[in-house]
């Protein structure tokens, strides 16, 4: 995932909704190795770009938000979750 995300960063750009994409799915293969720190993290940055770039309605800016809020409460941080 992250060589993906790394191509399409340069060709792309950062904002190009494939490199978000490509960005949720490095989170998401984190988040299932139990890395919830570092998959909260890159769901963050994710979830800030689409909300400037799609919108902070956008289906995929939400699923970023649900995606962040679920490591989150993964780490134990209820009231943040």
């Amino acid at each position: 995932h992250r060589q993906c995300w790394e191509v399409r960063k340069k060709t792309l750009g950062e904002d190009h909704p494939e490199t978000l994409r490509s960005l949720d799915n490095m989170a998401v293969a984190l988040f299932r190795q139990g890395n919830y720190v570092q998959a909260e993290a890159l769901h963050r940055q994710c979830w800030e770009v689409q909300k400037k770039t799609l919108g902070e309605d956008h289906p995929e800016t939400l699923r970023s938000l649900d995606n962040m809020a679920v490591a989150l409460f993964r780490q134990g941080n209820y009231v943040q979750a």
